[in-house]
């Protein structure tokens, strides 16, 4: 006898089931659906505010950066994204400046961990929303980030040459 209960409970559960899923099939079947009609309104697509695509240095009016080549995104950076050559140079004033030559960025093997925008002391990077950076070969990811021509910086004045003794006149 237990066993013809058995059955009618298994079946009862099993209907309760289906008629549950078929609710929910028949809830979605009738919400209006939503198309993204991604290549044809690119300029439209919403992008989360937070999304991280790109490294990008930030650049004033004047094309100036405020990258000061501390390396401090270089050494967070968790396995080695970032790439950055200096050089130093001496000021109209004497002092030495160190004067980013290159900026370099493998995006391909960037995990978007942000260690490097935060640590910058000079907020020089920051993250873009541009979130088509599809490529056919590796080579084209590695970026340089400072693309603009550096502005120059005013050298030191040569040492004065002492004046050659005039020559006797013959």
């Amino acid at each position: 006898m237990g066993s013809v209960k058995d059955y009618f409970k298994g079946f009862g559960m099993g209907l309760r089931s289906l008629v549950q899923g078929m609710e929910v099939t028949g809830k979605e079947f009738l919400t209006k659906k939503v198309t993204e009609k991604y290549p044809e309104n690119r300029d439209n697509v919403p992008v989360a505010p937070r999304f991280r695509a790109i490294l990008t240095l930030t650049y004033d009016a004047e094309g100036r950066h405020k990258c000061i080549s501390c390396g401090m995104c270089q050494r967070s950076c968790p396995n080695g994204t970032i790439n950055i050559e200096s050089k130093m140079v001496e000021l109209a004033d004497g002092k030495k400046k160190k004067q980013l030559v290159n900026w370099m960025y493998d995006l391909g093997s960037c995990t978007f961990c942000q260690l490097c925008v935060t640590n910058c002391p000079t907020g020089a990077i920051t993250f873009s929303n541009d979130f088509e950076q599809s490529v056919f070969t590796r080579e084209l990811l590695v970026k340089k980030l400072n693309y603009l021509p550096e502005p120059p910086i005013e050298p030191a004045p040569a040492p004065a040459q002492p004046a050659a003794p005039a020559e006797p006149a013959k």
